[in-house]
């Protein structure tokens, strides 16, 4: 194989069909439909070809990395190389990096184990992480929104909101999929068909390209061909299961480049591939439920994370984007373990407080269910068996009373809002105002 460090400078360029790399006498061409670059000795005296060499377009990068690449990102990536890369992945940074990103993994999942109330977590978390995960694609809602939009999924309501809900179906559908069979393809198409509401299958026809959403530049164009993206994704599936001493936490970071350069469908990538980092983590037993709120640090950082994916793209900067990955992990699983408590405290906090003050209808049903279904209605009592419909509106409207609950009209029915916990939720700290401190509610004396 050609000793490319030898190679130096080259200067790179492309059209629609080739992609040449050269040094005087030396010509390197991208063959489309590969990953692969070939260079082709000629006898200048017979004009015939009497040496070819293919090198891997990762070594190739690899080699070239700290030179400036020219390629028009508005031409097909058809140059996309099949995994692994064929650069050392784990490096003292990245494992550093590991140790510390395991170490928070492990911490979240402890604390979802010692919640006793399951659904409240699963419920909430995974909102917030479709509300975040579809903001970086654009599409905008607010916390108030998509609860309320969640109370009643039938309704005519925001159609973000609606988006984001399927967001939250698809990350439940994905986590209970790779629990019946393992994580493949055909999870990513059933993933992208939820989110979309329609069958998606891989794409077909050209034009899919990624844009400046602030100048409409073209900044990446996906490969293109159906049977190429079929082959990529192929690679893609086997390395999911890939039977090596990779880290888990470094293989999702690579799978999840991986997805996004390949770009197989028409919309929906982004929040696919977001999800399915997450169904990495649960398949290799570093998570135990959908709980890793990973879209908002991702969201936080938005440039920084489309800048990495960039020059992975590149020039095979593999190091810094998998340690943003990892970083993202430890910060957003470390986050999510302090939300975890203060949701617990808040909760407790609103038990004792209703148990003071309305004895006669506390449950730990009611409880649960004010912060699983944060915009209360009526029929969610009734349909949990707390209450039948009359009692139900007199719990809620209770609740109201004295500060739990705000009550608000909702056409003909009513919703009743736990405010103090959407204001914890929509809050970058952890901390809450308590209620009032309670006076038991009076007894009242038979008289004689």
């Amino acid at each position: 194989m050609q000793d490319l460090n030898s190679i130096l400078p080259m200067v790179f360029h492309s059209n629609t069909s080739l992609a040449c790399c050269s040094l005087g006498q030396y010509k390197w061409h991208h063959v489309p439909e590969s990953g692969f670059y070939r260079h082709d000795l000629h006898d200048m005296s017979t004009a015939s070809t009497i040496h070819v060499t293919y090198v891997d377009a990762n070594l190739f990068y690899r080699h070239i990395k700290r030179l400036p690449m020219t390629q028009d990102p508005a031409q097909p990536h058809n140059a996309l190389a099949a995994l692994p890369p064929n650069v050392e992945l784990e490096t003292k940074k990245v494992l550093k990096a590991c140790v510390a990103a395991r170490a928070a993994l492990a911490e979240l999942n402890q604390a979802g184990q010692l919640i006793p109330d399951v659904d409240v977590l699963i419920n909430t978390i995974p909102l917030l992480e479709a509300k975040d995960s579809s903001a970086i694609e654009n599409i905008v809602t607010t916390n108030d929104v998509l609860f309320r939009e969640a109370s009643d999924p039938d309704l005519d309501g925001d159609p973000n909101a609606k988006e984001a809900l399927r967001y939250r179906a698809a990350l439940y559908g994905g986590a209970r999929s790779i629990s019946e069979r393992p994580l493949s393809t055909r999870t990513t198409l059933e993933i992208c068909s939820t989110i979309k509401g329609v069958e998606i299958d891989v794409r077909t026809t050209p034009g899919t390209t990624l844009q400046n959403s602030h100048t409409g530049e073209v900044i990446y164009t996906p490969p293109l061909g159906e049977q190429r993206l079929r082959d990529l994704l192929a690679n893609w599936e086997e390395f999911v299961h890939r039977d090596d001493d990779l880290d888990p936490l470094v293989r999702m970071a690579v799978l999840h480049y991986q997805f996004e350069a390949i770009h197989p469908f028409i919309d929906g990538n982004g929040r696919t591939g977001r999800i399915l980092n997450v169904l990495v983590l649960i398949e290799a037993k570093l998570l135990d439920r959908p709980t890793l709120y990973l879209s908002r640090h991702i969201l936080r950082t938005k440039d920084e994370y489309y800048s990495l994916l960039n020059g992975v793209t590149k020039t095979g900067e593999w190091e810094a984007w998998v340690v943003y990955m990892l970083n993202a992990v430890e910060l957003t699983a470390g986050w999510t373990n302090k939300r975890i408590q203060a949701i617990c405290q808040l909760k407790d906090h609103t038990s004792k407080y209703v148990s003071t003050r309305l004895p006669k209808i506390h449950s730990h049903e009611l409880i649960q269910l004010i912060f699983k279904m944060p915009y209360a209605r009526i029929s969610h009592l009734v349909e949990a068996g707390i209450a039948k419909r009359q009692a139900a509106s007199t719990y809620l409207k209770q609740l109201a009373e004295i500060g739990v609950l705000e009550e608000e009209k909702d056409g003909r029915e009513k919703l009743f809002i736990h405010r103090k916990y959407m204001d914890l939720l929509g809050s970058d700290g952890h901390d809450f105002v308590p209620y009032p401190k309670a006076v038991p509610a009076k007894k009242k004396r038979n008289d004689r």
